[in-house]
């Protein structure tokens, strides 16, 4: 699993990092997402999925 992300879409919700902390994290200043992890193990996929899902401007894509 490889994750990618639009940077310039996400609206700081903080969603996914609520649900994968250890893949995702915000940035202090704007709030943004930033990937800690692009290529999480599989045991992390679940929670990277529900972070895709609950994403409110879809930034998130799982390739």
């Amino acid at each position: 699993m490889r994750i990618e992300i639009d940077k310039d879409v996400c609206c700081g919700a903080g969603t996914c990092v609520l649900v994968a902390p250890g893949v995702f994290d915000q940035d202090d200043e704007d709030g943004t997402v930033i990937l800690l992890d692009a290529t999480p193990g599989a045991e992390q996929r679940e929670a990277v999925e529900e972070a895709a899902e609950r994403c409110p401007t879809a930034v998130i894509r799982i390739v």
